[in-house]
């Protein structure tokens, strides 16, 4: 049964706020976390996420997508994101949903918790999310005939923040990002976009869904967990 409800997330300063999960969750053995991409990745497989989330309910698997706070719905600002923050805050997710299993999507490697098994789709290191904010910052820099250089981003980024990507991105998440090669795990599985087909969605211009690939994620993961 498809919810929405609500769980106690942990904030970087030690104190804790409510924030909301999605959840297809009928109290079955197998209990998957799913983590989205940061930045505008999140937009472009918000709905692309519920559709392998269905398939994985019908499959006789549980599933939750929380809003870890300053991601999703979550009101706390953009500019407070800390990667140790999102990390925290996915580790009580799986505690307070009791979770199996994890299925995070390209950024969201980053902070998925490492003590379980699971899935990376597509994954990237934070430094590759980055520069390309900053690409796309530049170029619409100078379509206004304006100029600014990755390097001066850079470097405003590590001391002050920057806005890049509709995101206001806060110097101590810029600065762990830019530093951070994507976590080295034994535990989890990477599937490659080659394995699921068709355009990447990372890639189109507006938020999107694709069934087949849906279809093809979602395949992946009840073969790992059920064996059919």
């Amino acid at each position: 049964m498809r919810a929405v409800t609500t769980w106690t997330a942990p904030l970087p300063d030690g104190t804790q706020r409510e924030e909301a999960a999605l959840v297809f969750d009928k109290g079955r053995e197998h209990r998957l976390l799913v983590i989205p991409p940061l930045f505008d990745e999140a937009n472009k497989f918000r709905r692309q996420l519920v559709e392998i989330m269905r398939r994985l309910d019908l499959s006789g698997i549980d599933s939750v997508l929380p809003d870890l706070p300053g991601t999703g719905d979550s009101l706390l600002p953009h500019a407070e994101v800390t990667l140790a923050g999102l990390r925290k805050a996915a580790q009580a997710a799986c505690e307070d949903f009791r979770i199996t299993h994890c299925f995070c999507v390209r950024t969201g490697a980053m902070y998925a918790p490492s003590s379980l098994p699971g899935w990376r789709y597509a994954p990237i290191a934070g430094r590759n999310s980055l520069r390309s904010l900053l690409r796309a910052r530049t170029l619409a820099a100078q379509e206004r005939g304006e100029s600014e250089t990755t390097a001066d981003l850079e470097a405003q980024g590590k001391a002050s923040g920057l806005v890049a990507g509709g995101w206001h991105i806060g110097p101590e998440l810029f600065a762990a990002l830019g530093a951070e090669k994507l976590p080295h795990t034994q535990q989890m599985v990477d599937i490659d976009h080659e394995t699921v087909g068709g355009s990447p969605l990372w890639l189109r211009a507006e938020p999107d869904e694709d069934p087949e690939q849906a279809d093809a994620l979602a395949a992946v993961i009840a073969i790992g967990l059920l064996g059919t």
